[in-house]
């Protein structure tokens, strides 16, 4: 005798059942790229529902126009079931696999924690203070900070780059030619999913009104974080290859990206996280809002810190304040690659993977 045990649906099956509705339907089909790329599929595989949710920015234009939505028997919310998929991409292909959905599940509290636990660790280490030094490097010594943070910035480099070979090899990516990453890099820039199919915003925080507030909080955030990467690796190339030493001056190039890669940072979270507190939970993933608040609060908080580190130079507040800083810094380091830091990776590599679909 045999038994049939039948087990729930798994969030891929569930997105599979959508998305063949979906692809029944092609109402949706000007309003980002994941309904285009759909429509050429007639049917499924887990790759192919990998590929098409990390595609999806969440923009939630198609549920609000969708005809299927609850209370209709078909019950389809395309964004809710798309972003529960791509956290199960992300932890899939996340490494070492130990760390995976530890953040995502419980990252307001362990993002605090640590932050509180490294700024704790950097001010028993500001107590010995080298001899001598100049601006931060009084309160801890350049070749200390050195010997953390090159580590831990190499560690989600290799973790990130590990995850991306495994994204690329489940979905069938091939080699990339020069025209598709420079596709897929123009609408990164230009955050065109979020843009609605006619450029007129998305219905993240609105209902079925349509905004371009998430965009441009997107935006903002993503062009300060590559300023300030432009400036941390301007100080290092003048500081090592130049022989011009830090601290630098307010007008020297790291200075003139850091400060307004850091307000732009903190412009764009402040967007971020009241967007956030405001859209629909269930139009999401629920179980995982707290982990997306706390990245994007991290993120906040590291610029944040920055800013106010900068504009306590020469006070008695620098000892306290660099020690916070460095701890929210190593702490958005060490949780990168299993925060929701792991969506730009992969949506880039989705976007693509998207015009590879798209040219012969």
């Amino acid at each position: 005798m045999s038994l049939d045990i039948a087990f729930p649906p798994t969030a891929t099956d569930e997105a599979r059942r959508q998305v063949e509705i979906c692809n029944a339907c092609r109402y949706c089909e000007g309003y980002c790229s994941v309904f285009p790329a759909m429509f050429k599929e007639r049917a499924f595989t887990d790759a192919d529902l990998t590929q098409l949710a990390n595609l999806c920015h969440n923009c939630r234009g198609c549920y609000h126009a969708c005809q299927y939505t609850a209370p209709h028997e078909f019950d389809l919310n395309l964004p809710r079931v798309l972003a529960e998929v791509r956290a199960e991409s992300w932890e899939r292909f996340a490494w070492p696999g130990a760390f995976a959905g530890m953040f995502h599940r419980s990252g307001v509290a362990l993002g605090l924690a640590l932050i509180a636990a490294l700024a704790g660790l950097f001010w028993a280490i500001s107590t010995l203070r080298p001899a001598s030094g100049d601006g931060f490097y009084a309160a801890l010594a350049h070749g200390t900070m050195v010997t953390i943070f090159l580590p831990a910035f190499l560690l989600p480099v290799l973790a990130f780059a590990v995850g991306l070979r495994r994204y690329w090899r489940e979905t069938g990516g091939s080699r990339v030619t020069l025209a598709q990453l420079t596709s897929a890099l123009r609408d990164a820039a230009r955050m065109k999913n979020l843009g609605g199919g006619q450029g007129q915003g998305c219905n993240y925080e609105k209902g079925d009104r349509f905004s371009n507030a998430r965009r441009h909080a997107h935006q903002a955030m993503m062009w300060g974080f590559l300023l300030c990467f432009a400036s941390t690796s301007s100080g290092t190339v003048m500081h090592y290859g130049l022989g011009m030493e830090a601290p630098y001056g307010p007008f020297a190039v790291p200075k003139l990206l850091g400060v307004p890669g850091g307000l732009l940072m903190v412009i764009g979270g402040a967007g971020l996280v009241a967007l956030k507190l405001k859209a629909e939970r269930h139009l999401g993933a629920p179980e995982l809002w707290g982990g997306e608040m706390a990245f994007v609060l991290i993120l906040t908080l590291t610029a944040l810190t920055g800013l106010a580190l900068y504009a306590a130079t020469g006070t008695t507040l620098v000892p306290g304040l660099l020690a916070v800083h460095l701890g929210t810094v190593l702490a958005f380091f060490l949780t990168a690659p299993y925060s929701k830091m792991a969506h730009g990776v992969y949506r880039m590599a989705a976007l693509v993977r998207d015009a590879q679909g798209r040219t012969p």
